[in-house]
């Protein structure tokens, strides 16, 4: 008998009692996409006003009604939707739990099918989902894990979505205001200020989904920076035909 070893290198959450991070929050998509979009939408809203020669009182005032307005647009638009999906998903598990009701017999034999399908020996399979369906809540959770693909213990919640959200784009959308705000009277400082922002966002979000720092803090730079170029190029190109 020949025994095989390997020293292959184990992922760090392996290691350590094969913890996972938590990626179905509902905190760290709205977060992230927020502060993204504050800081993109800002930079590029006061760059096309400032390309079009205008005051700087101007400037400081469409960046802060532009904080002001797309904070609360994006609260609203991601509290709306995480409420319509968690809707939508606990309507679907009382029609589960009606079936687990009405049909106990017919929701076994389904759970049994599942696991045969998957490759478990038939009466291995049945008095699998026999036990399980003994206890109606876990029956009910692991049908919708099986079945919808959810967890119903770890919905995400709207008011976390809409807190993370709101509060992030206003962060994310005061680094352009900021300079103005300290007293910076040409539009460079909250460019570069900006800019940054970008690349150090990049560089966390990095942390957490483990890609590379230097590569998600450059693409976001890009990203901003093409947006702030554009915007900055139309704000001046409208402002010279008006003019």
């Amino acid at each position: 008998m020949a025994i095989i070893e390997t020293e292959a290198p184990l992922h760090e959450a392996h290691r350590d009692n094969h913890t996972h991070r938590d990626v179905n929050g509902g905190w760290l998509r709205p977060a992230v996409f927020g502060a993204m979009d504050g800081l993109v939408s800002n930079l590029a809203l006061m760059t096309g006003v400032a390309g079009g020669s205008v005051s700087h009182q101007t400037i400081v005032i469409t960046g802060l009604a532009g904080l002001a307005a797309g904070a609360f647009s994006m609260a609203a638009g991601e509290y709306t939707s995480v409420a319509s999906q968690r809707e939508l998903v606990e309507a679907e598990l009382d029609v589960e739990r009606r079936e687990l009701r009405k049909h106990p017999q017919d929701e076994e034999a389904e759970l049994a099918a599942l696991y045969v399908a998957r490759g478990v020996e038939p009466a291995l399979a049945r008095e699998v989902a026999r036990q399980l369906s003994e206890d109606p809540e876990q029956a009910l959770e692991i049908h919708a894990r099986e079945e919808l693909g959810i967890d119903p213990g770890d919905l995400p919640s709207p008011l976390v979505a809409a807190v993370s959200s709101f509060g992030s784009f206003a962060l994310g959308a005061l680094l352009p205001v900021l300079p103005y705000l300290l007293g910076a009277a040409a539009l460079w400082p909250a460019v570069l200020l900006a800019l940054a922002g970008l690349f150090g966002c990049g560089a966390v979000v990095a942390k957490v989904t483990a890609r590379t720092w230097w590569y998600s803090g450059l693409r976001q730079l890009a990203l901003g920076g093409a947006a702030a170029g554009v915007t900055y190029a139309l704000g001046t190109l409208i402002g010279t035909a008006v003019g």
